[in-house]
């Protein structure tokens, strides 16, 4: 059994927090997914928490569910290590129990779907497929009812154009996966994140904004580029040449100076005005030290293209149909559990220098497939990434490798989920509801 550490721990000196990364190591190889979903009403209209989603989350916490409460609202459920929450404009985030594949991963989804449609039915309430809320302008999204937000939604504003679109009308689907070591870890998060802008690419599923067709493939991605680069994007000491002996202490020190959103004490959160948690260790806050309970709540508030707590999270794709969100744990299980697929994934993108990572970040939400790295089309890349994750899954020796099947398509047909939808909003005429019955999970 692998023990939790103990939240109210004060910190007393550096080298305790990069051995909370030490903590996280298993030699296990399950995974785990993070499901966004965006709520529309029939009319395409974003729901409130008062009429909407906190009814549904009373409703389906009543046979099974822990409900989790903040001044008497319910802000999420927990079932063991299976958890459903509220992202700030009303997204539903299923975060499930790690499993042994990614076809386990695909029946859990399926049953906490299931538990939904009921509901939703009932309700006349549509779960829209996609990586950015379509209709309505920002100002029309409720904000959800959870402090971390109203700290949040003060701060970002300051750090970018685009942090308020993130949080209210962005949707995505992660991936969760284990390390044994550190060493292991620093292999696993490179490769990741040197791939990552390959996969938002081949996932790209969000060219509406505001009811109109744009020519973005992922504005969900966009969004990041213009939200806080303080704590965002790529991380440079992930290439370095000591990754593998240092990742762990590397990425305490570039966490140590990301200001802090917030410090949670007594149920409240205290906004930090842009305090490091490197100064937190020194000067404490608010009379009080810091404890490996912060420590975890500030790890949460860093949002690089592969995050580190005690897994990894793998953050690049839009939420999209439910075959590319039963595709990415299988993509991602075939690439980064077995030790041939990893190496080769590398040498797929080992040569790209910083720079050329940085542009192609900056370019693959508008362009997608056809973003350019040293000249060419990154489509290539792609088919070969989906390739190698193919020969992992067969390797490991399990039915993973149906999932891959519409990756596989998008990769040979260079037509994505995006294409998709701009064709069928062309159909349409942009018709809400016509879109909405299209776009319905």
């Amino acid at each position: 059994m692998f023990l939790a550490p103990d939240p109210t721990q004060v910190v007393h000196e550096l080298a305790e927090l990069p051995h909370h990364f030490e903590l996280g190591a298993k030699p296990l190889t399950e995974l785990g997914i993070e499901h966004e979903k965006i709520a529309v009403l029939p009319n395409g209209t974003a729901p409130s928490y008062e009429a909407v989603i906190g009814p549904l989350l009373e409703e389906l916490a009543a046979p099974a569910w822990e409900r989790v409460l903040e001044a008497g609202s319910v802000v999420a459920l927990k079932r063991g290590r299976t958890s459903v929450t509220l992202e700030p404009g009303g997204q539903l985030e299923l975060s499930d129990a790690p499993r042994s594949s990614a076809s386990a991963v695909a029946l859990g989804l399926k049953e906490h779907l299931a538990e939904l449609e009921p509901w939703a039915t009932r309700h006349d309430i549509s779960f829209l497929a996609i990586g950015f809320r379509p209709f309505g302008t920002i100002d029309e999204v409720p904000w959800m009812p959870k402090g971390r937000y109203r700290v949040m939604r003060d701060y970002l504003p300051t750090r970018g154009g685009h942090g308020l679109e993130m949080m209210k009308r962005t949707a995505t689907v992660q991936v969760n996966l284990d390390y044994a070591d550190e060493a292991d870890c620093a292999e696993k998060i490179q490769v990741a994140m040197g791939i990552t802008s390959l996969v938002t690419a081949l996932w790209s599923s969000s060219p509406i904004v505001d009811g109109k067709l744009t020519d973005y493939q992922s504005y969900r991605a966009a969004m990041w580029l213009d939200t806080d680069e303080d704590r965002c994007g790529i991380l440079p000491f992930v290439f370095a040449a000591d990754a593998r002996e240092r990742l762990f202490e590397n990425y305490t020190d570039w966490a140590l100076d990301v200001p802090m959103f917030f410090v949670h004490r007594d149920g409240a959160y205290l906004p930090a005005h842009g305090m490091t948690f490197r100064r937190y260790l020194d000067q404490g806050f608010a009379g009080r030290p810091a404890t490996l309970g912060d420590w975890e709540v500030h790890l949460s508030t860093l949002f690089p293209e592969v995050r580190l707590k005690r897994y990894l999270e793998i953050r690049g794709a839009d939420s999209g149909p439910l075959p590319m969100v039963r595709a990415l744990p299988a993509l991602y299980r075939g690439l980064l559990y077995d030790a041939e697929a990893r190496r080769a994934a590398w040498e797929l993108v080992a040569g790209w220098t910083l720079d050329e990572r940085q542009a192609l970040r900056h370019a693959v939400p508008r362009a997608g497939l056809r973003a350019v790295v040293r000249g060419a089309p990154i489509l290539e890349c792609c088919r070969r990434l989906v390739q190698i994750a193919k020969s992992g899954l067969v390797r490991l020796g399990d039915d993973d490798l149906t999932l891959l099947g519409p990756v596989e398509e998008i990769a040979a047909s260079g037509r994505t989920v995006a294409d998709g939808i701009a064709e069928t909003y062309r159909a349409v005429g942009g018709d809400r509801k016509k879109l909405i019955a299209a776009l319905t999970l």
